[in-house]
């Protein structure tokens, strides 16, 4: 457990703000093409359990990237590996673009998932600079960052994609998100400041993966780690076929998917942005995150249920631009109760993290949970393209539904683990 009684890291707000707008940036990027990649990958005439392969492939780098680069930022310091990642990320981005063949592009995906494993740097210099109490808060706006990226980038994506072109009407925003990966490294580069000392180097070097043992030693880690595993399992599986659902429900192009996912950006970012923190300070950090799990899980079973052709398509003129409301307008407003569930998980656990963590292992666990989530991501989709396949279109969000009660079960069961550490240390329970 880490000593609350310590003095509390100073905060640095220019810091934490020019940390938002490296995430906002980065992550524009990132939404730009998530929601296109099943139809530039059909593009490539790709089959539907390759477009899943291709969703695991990028999870897959970031499993073995994220312990390695939380854990090397413990060491040389967070701003070195964010301006690495992010660089990857241009490259990554990039070649992408160029791709000939589905299983190059898995391999680029592979690549750049190696690359992009920096979500854990982040979380830690975020927890480099904000005392213990803070940090759901922090961790919050960060998320907001990353829901207010998702604003952006599906809706830019769905407007510079141009699906009657062809697989070239997918490459536009695949070189913009490559240009703004590039343009967040510049902004590491001349405007973050290093926000914790580097290790001695005479020290000795953990091997990869070496905080599994204490994370498993840990009554609160260990629990938390495996609430991650479970929720991101199944929102992996819903991400990674959505496109696919979508256009056999709906009939939906990149554009619709695009728009939905920008609409669940917004309620992310709002969520995250003005509300997270304040729950968590309220009702503890234990309780938001397992209401979050059953809110998420709710949406998944909505999804499923709602009905698929009594919502005739209109269009509504706001003067300027006429807006089509397709069919299946009803998607995007359950997919928003499920981005509030969403977006309680990810500061909680991190704050939940950091807390039982020492300072000079914090990137390190952060990593971890990371490559938790990565491990999620890469068998989420897999089962999710069987499942898909072989049961029913519907049967990956009904699965990743299920499996939201024992996570929320187990976020309980951790926060209990930690009040009772935190009473034991002398230290008051959230």
């Amino acid at each position: 457990m880490t000593d609350a009684t310590a003095p509390a890291p100073k905060a640095k707000a220019p810091a934490l703000a020019m940390l938002f707008l490296i995430v906002f940036i980065n992550l524009v990027g990132f939404g730009l093409v998530v929601p296109l990649l099943p139809f530039f990958a059909q593009s490539l005439d790709a089959e539907p359990w390759q477009i899943t392969v291709m969703f695991s492939a990028y999870s897959l780098g970031q499993f073995f990237a994220e312990p390695f680069w939380g854990r090397l930022s413990d060491r040389i310091g967070r701003k070195p590996v964010l301006l690495i990642t992010l660089s990857a990320n241009a490259v990554g981005y990039l070649a992408l673009a160029f791709a000939p063949t589905i299983w190059l592009a898995i391999a680029i995906r592979l690549f750049t998932g190696l690359g992009a494993g920096n979500i854990s740097t982040v979380q830690g210099y975020v927890a480099d600079v904000t005392p213990p109490a803070e940090r759901a808060g922090r961790m919050g706006m960060i998320g907001a960052a990353f829901g207010m990226g998702f604003i952006v980038g599906p809706g830019l994506g769905g407007i510079l994609t141009q699906p009657q072109l062809g697989h070239v009407g997918y490459l536009l925003p695949i070189f913009v998100a490559s240009a703004l990966a590039a343009l967040a490294a510049v902004g590491v580069v001349f405007f973050l400041r290093e926000s914790r000392a580097k290790a001695d180097p005479a020290a000795p070097r953990p091997a990869f993966l070496s905080g599994v043992h204490d994370a498993r030693a840990d009554p609160v880690v260990s629990r938390v780690l495996l609430v991650t595993l479970i929720y991101m399992a199944g929102f992996s599986a819903m991400e990674s076929v959505f496109g696919l659902w979508a256009e056999d429900r709906y009939a939906w192009g990149a554009r619709e998917v695009g728009l939905s996912f920008m609409i669940v950006g917004i309620v992310s970012a709002l969520n995250q942005g003005v509300f997270t923190g304040k729950l968590a300070k309220r009702f503890g950090e234990t309780r938001v995150l397992a209401t979050g799990m059953l809110l998420f899980g709710s949406s998944l079973v909505l999804q499923v249920l709602a009905p698929a052709a009594w919502f005739p398509a209109v269009s509504l003129d706001l003067g300027l631009f006429t807006l089509p409301v397709v069919q299946g307008w009803i998607i995007p407003i359950v997919m928003a109760l499920g981005a509030c569930g969403m977006s309680m998980a990810m500061p909680n656990i991190s704050a939940m993290i950091s807390r039982a963590t020492p300072p000079d292992r914090q990137g390190a666990m952060l990593g971890l949970n990371m490559a938790m989530g990565s491990i999620a991501r890469i068998f989420g989709p897999l089962v999710a393209g069987a499942l898909f396949s072989g049961l029913g279109h519907d049967w990956p969000f009904l699965i990743g539904a299920l499996l939201t009660v024992p996570a929320a079960v187990i976020a309980i069961n951790a926060g209990r683990q930690l009040r009772r550490g935190q009473t034991t240390a002398g230290v008051p329970a959230e």
